[in-house]
C-alpha cells in the first residue's frame, strides 16, 4: 500500500491524503481491485511521514460574498478569470480560462506574454462554445461569469458573447469572492502544477501548462466532485442518465 501511495503522489507532491485516495480509488476501479477506505490512506500516510504539513490559518477580515457560484448541471454557468506567472528567464505568461461551474472542467484557455486583451477573452469564449456544442437559439443560454476587468466588460466582448449564446454576468465591484470558483481554480493551478513544472521560458511554460491543464481535467480529484476528476464526473453523470 505504501508503494502504491508513493507512486500515485510522486509527480504531485502537493496532494494531500484525500486527493491521494481519489487517485488510488480510480486506479483500483480501473483494475477491478478491492476499494480502499480514505481513513486507511490517512493512517498509512501519517505513519510513513507522507502527509502534507498543516498550514496555520492567518487571522483576516470578513469578506463579502454575493450568491452561490456552483450550479447543479453542466453548461448552465461558466466562470472565467486570468492569472500570470513568471518564467525562470523573467518572461511573464498571462493566462485566461473558462471553467464550468458544475463539473469544474477547464473548457478552454489561452495564454500570452502580452497583456490581457478582449481578443483573448473572445477566443476563450468561442472555443468553449465550440467544445461544449452550444448552439444559439437551440441550446439553453449559458451564463458567463467574470470580474469587471476591462477585457471582460468591453462592449465588443459583451456583444460577441450574446451572439454566440452566452449571457455576460459580472461580479459586484470589490467582491472578487463572487467569482470564487475561478479564484480557487487559479490557486489550484499555481499550487499543484505551475509551482512544480519546468518553466525556463514562456514557450516551454506554455507547453507544460497545456499538459498540466489536461492532467487537471482528466485526473485531478476535486473535493466538490466527491474526489472525482472533472471529466470523470461528467462521464459518470452521463452514464447515470
Amino acid at each position: 500500500m505504501v508503494k502504491e501511495i508513493q507512486t500515485a503522489i510522486s509527480p504531485l507532491p502537493s496532494y494531500g491524503y484525500r486527493r491521494t485516495w481519489g487517485l488510488i480509488r480510480r486506479q483500483r476501479e480501473a483494475g477491478n481491485l478491492p476499494p480502499v477506505n480514505v481513513k486507511r490512506i490517512y493512517r498509512i500516510m501519517r505513519q510513513h511521514g507522507l502527509l502534507l504539513q498543516r498550514r496555520l490559518k492567518q487571522p483576516g477580515i470578513p469578506r463579502r460574498h454575493e450568491g452561490r457560484v456552483a450550479v447543479a448541471t453542466s453548461n448552465r454557468r461558466w466562470c472565467s478569470d486570468g492569472f500570470e506567472f513568471r518564467c525562470d528567464n523573467g518572461e511573464k505568461l498571462r493566462v485566461v480560462f473558462a471553467e464550468d461551474c458544475c463539473d469544474r472542467e477547464i473548457i478552454s484557455w489561452t495564454a500570452s506574454t502580452g497583456g490581457y486583451t478582449g481578443d483573448m477573452v473572445r477566443d476563450v469564449m468561442l472555443e468553449a462554445v465550440e467544445k461544449r456544442g452550444i448552439q444559439l437559439g437551440i441550446s439553453p443560454e449559458v451564463e458567463w461569469l467574470s470580474d469587471n476587468g476591462s477585457s471582460y466588460i468591453a462592449a465588443e466582448t459583451r456583444r460577441f458573447a450574446r451572439e454566440i449564446g452566452l449571457k455576460p454576468v459580472t461580479t459586484p465591484v470589490c467582491s472578487p469572492q463572487s467569482n470564487g470558483m475561478a479564484e480557487s481554480m487559479v490557486k489550484t493551478l499555481k499550487r499543484d502544477y505551475v509551482g512544480h513544472m519546468p518553466k525556463p521560458d514562456a514557450h516551454t511554460a506554455y507547453r507544460n501548462l497545456a499538459i498540466a491543464i489536461e492532467h487537471y481535467n482528466e485526473f485531478h480529484p476535486h473535493s466538490a466532485l466527491k474526489y472525482r476528476s472533472p471529466r470523470e464526473f461528467r462521464r459518470l453523470a452521463v452514464s447515470s442518465t
